[in-house]
């Protein structure tokens, strides 16, 4: 009967440790998780301004267009 409840102690005791380490795991998971979200941001952000100097490279490249006086007086 002892040794039952010995057992089942012992059972209690790692139950209480593997939740210890789970919250542990659980809590450096959730730094790991708000660093990467936020890394996640500052690479979108990146995006959109790279976006928008390419856009606006590529709109100073293009040529204007012609208007109807100068394809009269072209010709």
């Amino acid at each position: 009967m002892i040794s039952e409840f010995q057992d089942l102690s012992d059972k209690i005791d790692r139950l209480a440790q593997l939740t210890q380490a789970l919250r542990s795991e659980n809590y450096l998971l959730r730094q790991a998780n708000t660093l990467l979200s936020a890394e996640n941001v500052d690479f979108k952000n990146r995006l959109i301004a790279a976006q928008q100097r390419v856009e606006a490279l590529l709109a100073h490249l293009e040529p204007a267009p012609e208007t109807t006086d100068d394809a009269e007086t072209a010709q």
